[in-house]
């Protein structure tokens, strides 16, 4: 591999070149390297710029959501007068300006069963930015049928996961999660939180294994997940063994070819409001209608208390998702009940639940209260 530096080259990354495990040889390394992140959100953003910054050659970018406002809190590569374009452009419009001396590649569609293979192929490494587990057991999968490494990050609240599955070198993603957890209890950053600094530390360390993986030195952290608690401050690492039943990286495995998993996680990477069925829920408007008509309603809110204080419907009980199944058992099953939460995600999963015990009429507010507060509520306190 020829070292082929500029001038500009040499000085910018100056601060590598002098440190005895990269030089000038690890520093080419990372310049012929490719990775691939999916997903450009909290973890994502940041993984990028430092790869970039780090002078990783080639980085590809998935990504099919435009930019948020409240995407902003954390996700730092983008910024306000950007709201409502592509993500996966701006993202590469920043990383270019940060380094013009990288390739960035950008997909601007969901990671999918159908087009995974093709995206992947021209790279050496793949990073999770998602914040989805369908997705997880996607790239896990691709990651052993083509004997790539695959870097894992997670985070919720104030904590945050990191670890790499090789099923060359140890256990895959699967090999520790054979069955997906229940949906609630790894909600979307929309519906738990996400501190903003914790997806930038988890990000970083993803980086930081990225480029440990590439030069080929240190201590990866395959097969092992570091656990880490910002309210503490506290990191922990735990071994996953391999799993010699895993149903995808065994000998003979179970699973030979790509899938989607959002029926298996029984969750949707895409809008919540294609996770229940029409007849099951009911949007604002005819929500507002009801109200104004006095119909006789239950109005259960799912949420925290810390988010009533947002914004919240008239005359809505407020029973905490984490406590309803307990509260639920001293209801009157006959009477109409809607569910409301933030955005549908949490409400979905309690109308199962209450129809598995037997009411007979539970809807799901369409879209949350964030619909509500959209559609409805003249404050417009939208979160």
């Amino acid at each position: 591999m020829e070292n082929d530096f500029s001038p500009e080259e040499i000085l910018r990354y100056s601060r590598h070149l002098v440190i005895p495990e990269i030089g000038l040889d690890g520093q080419n390394k990372l310049k012929h390297s490719s990775v691939l992140i999916i997903g450009c959100g909290g973890l994502g953003s940041i993984i990028a710029l430092y790869l970039a910054a780090s002078g990783v050659g080639r980085i590809g970018i998935v990504d099919y959501d435009a930019i948020e406002l409240s995407n902003l809190q954390r996700q730092v590569i983008y910024k306000t007068d950007l709201i409502g374009t592509s993500k996966v452009l701006s993202a590469r419009n920043q990383l270019s300006a940060l380094n013009p001396d990288i390739r960035v590649d950008i997909f601007e569609k969901l990671f999918t069963s159908r087009n995974a293979e093709k995206i992947a192929a021209p790279y050496q490494i793949l990073i999770d930015g998602t914040d989805n587990i369908p997705t997880r057991y996607l790239i896990n999968d691709l990651c052993v049928f083509t004997g790539k490494p695959y870097v894992y990050g997670a985070v919720y609240r104030f904590s945050g996961q990191v670890g790499i599955f090789d099923s060359s070198r140890g256990a895959c993603y699967r090999c520790i999660f054979p069955e997906p957890p229940p949906p609630e209890s790894v909600p979307p950053c929309a519906v738990a939180g996400v501190v903003g600094v914790v997806p930038g530390l988890i990000g970083l360390f993803q980086a930081t294994e990225v480029i440990k993986l590439i030069l080929g030195i240190g201590s990866p952290l395959i097969s092992q997940l570091l656990l880490f608690d910002a309210l503490e401050s506290k990191t922990n690492i735990i071994n996953v063994p391999k799993n010699p039943s895993c149903k995808v990286c065994r000998p003979n495995p179970e699973i030979t070819h790509l899938i989607d998993y959002e029926k298996f996680c029984n969750m949707t990477i895409r809008n919540q409001d294609h996770a229940i069925e029409n007849s099951h829920s009911i949007n604002s408007a005819e929500l507002n209608k009801e109200i104004a008509l006095g119909q006789v309603l239950r109005l259960i809110d799912l949420r925290e208390p810390v988010e009533q204080q947002i914004i919240a419907i008239p005359n809505s009980e407020n029973i905490s998702f984490y406590r309803f199944s307990e509260e639920m058992k001293k209801w009157d099953k006959s009477k109409p009940v809607v569910l409301i939460c933030h955005i549908g995600f949490l409400s979905a999963i309690a109308r199962n639940i209450m129809a598995e015990a037997g009411f007979k009429d539970v809807k799901v507010l369409r879209g949350g209260i964030r619909a509500w507060a959209r559609e409805t509520d003249s404050s417009s306190r939208i979160y």
